[in-house]
């Protein structure tokens, strides 16, 4: 019978505990075994002014800390304000840490929802049908195409909620706020993890399958 010498066995229990650095370091090398997940649909911090220097009317939003989904219309701009009205309503119950502006069209102004115009010529960043979610503090954390897929822009938007929960409920929200007015200090200290309208008084419920589902 075969004796296993004490080098032997050292080489073996060295081996052992190596392996799975060994494997580990494969698949982070050839992303063997390692899901390709996206953390964002968009795309993330697009290097854009704060929300405030953009050159529009004055635009409000609906409460100091709520998020902003800002969206650039053509002059016929009917069916991106109703999709994205459905966005806001398929967030339930954090529908109020949301609003909604909308720059340029003709459409009728929907619940949750300011509109504004360019003043003069129109940044080249900004062509119709593109979309932007700005912080509380008028920060754009992501951008859209036109043509993004609204449960996607939903499913970013309630990745963000979940990641930067509200530190506090909302202030009364009978009163609008300026966009000119990007935040308090506790918005300042609001961080965006790079991974991921009042409800009662505009009716609005949980409806993701509709927003899903829509053509």
């Amino acid at each position: 019978m075969t004796r296993i010498g004490p080098r032997t066995k050292l080489i073996a229990l060295f081996a052992i505990f190596a392996l799975p650095m060994l494997v580990a370091w494969a698949m982070v090398t050839w992303r063997v075994g390692i899901p390709d997940e996206r953390t964002a649909h968009g795309r993330l911090d697009p290097d854009l002014p704060a929300l405030a220097t953009w050159p529009v009317d004055t635009a409000t939003k609906q409460g100091v800390r709520d998020w902003v989904l800002v969206y650039a219309c053509s002059e016929s701009c009917d069916q991106e304000a109703d999709r994205w009205w459905r966005l806001h309503r398929a967030l339930g119950k954090d529908a109020d840490r949301l609003s909604r502006v909308r720059i340029g069209g003709k459409a009728p102004v929907l619940p949750g929802e300011s509109a504004t115009h360019w003043q003069g010529a129109v940044p080249s960043w900004a062509s119709p049908g593109t979309a932007w979610i700005s912080d509380p503090a008028g920060r754009v954390v992501l951008q859209y195409g036109a043509g993004i897929e609204t449960a996607l822009v939903l499913d970013d938007i309630e990745k963000l909620f979940k990641m930067n929960p509200e530190p506090e409920r909302a202030e009364v929200r009978d009163e609008r706020e300026p966009i000119v007015v990007v935040g308090d200090d506790d918005s300042d200290d609001m961080a965006v993890e790079q991974s991921g309208m009042a409800v009662e008084q505009n009716g609005m419920t949980r409806d993701a399958e509709e927003v899903g589902h829509e053509s």
